[in-house]
């Protein structure tokens, strides 16, 4: 029970890695504010929360519109008094060229993976420090390591979360804050399902690598694990993070490999 009785802010709370964070938290003891663009999201990890008796808050909203994080925060404050652990989950994919792309696909793709993720950390910041500590986790991606095809809009936007949080998490460690950004790779989520194509119109369909990824229990697991040590960085997936360390260490390998891969395979 190594959260037992901490309060873990998880957004994007209701599918995917999310939902795996969501059960995994619970059986540590947290109790939970679960967020997620509708209630109706919310549906499936509501009904398992009351079912196991769990502590927890559904507080939905639209990552995209949202423009008033403090009112977010003051509800949850007001529920639980604090925030220990805060969770920057949601996000959006894309499978799209990157000359093809609207700019303003390009622009929602970055409202909901950065900015959303920023506005509602930098209103939580304020709680943290004045307790005297606090955990914050996002999620990035190996994309957020490399670029990738059909990738260019979510790439950017996990690179800038990479460089965004962990300059914050030098500027406050020693102020007992510690950022924890955690690059999946192939987990079976439905994130391809959602993906936005050039025009802004929703892919619909589940990549083969995702099908085949590890489950989103193993990946909440692992993602868990990080937190509760305070790890700067966790890699979670399969064989695809040998594309992390080909790019670091042999990156003549990792570009001849990197154009000849399906991007929806």
């Amino acid at each position: 029970m190594r959260f037992k009785d901490k309060i873990v802010w998880i957004t994007g709370s209701g599918t995917g890695i999310g939902e795996g964070l969501t059960r995994a938290f619970a059986r540590e003891g947290a109790k939970l504010i679960l967020s997620s663009r509708t209630m109706e999201e919310l549906g499936q990890v509501n009904d398992w929360c009351r079912q196991n008796n769990i502590d927890y808050m559904l507080l939905p909203y639209d990552m995209e519109k949202h423009n008033n994080y403090r009112e977010l925060v003051d509800q949850v404050i007001s529920r639980f008094g604090r925030i220990d652990v805060l969770v920057n989950n949601a996000g959006i994919s894309q499978r799209a060229l990157s000359h093809e792309t609207d700019p303003e696909v390009i622009r929602k793709i970055f409202e909901i993976n950065f900015f959303s993720a920023v506005q509602l950390t930098l209103c939580v910041l304020p709680y943290m420090l004045a307790g005297q500590g606090g955990s914050v986790a996002v999620t990035s991606s190996i994309s957020g390591i490399f670029g990738f095809p059909q990738r260019s809009a979510y790439s950017a936007s996990k690179h800038a979360l990479s460089g965004f949080f962990e300059t914050m998490g030098i500027e406050l460690r020693s102020r007992n804050i510690f950022i924890t950004l955690a690059y999946p790779g192939r987990i079976q989520t439905g994130i391809s399902l959602n993906a936005l194509q050039k025009d802004g119109s929703v892919w619909g369909r589940m990549d083969e690598g995702q099908k085949k990824g590890i489950s989103v229990d193993d990946c909440a697991r692992k993602y868990l694990n990080a937190i509760y040590k305070r790890k700067r960085s966790v890699y979670i997936g399969g064989k695809e993070l040998l594309m992390v360390y080909f790019k670091r260490f042999v990156p003549w390998l990792f570009y001849r490999l990197v154009v000849r891969l399906d991007p929806n395979a």
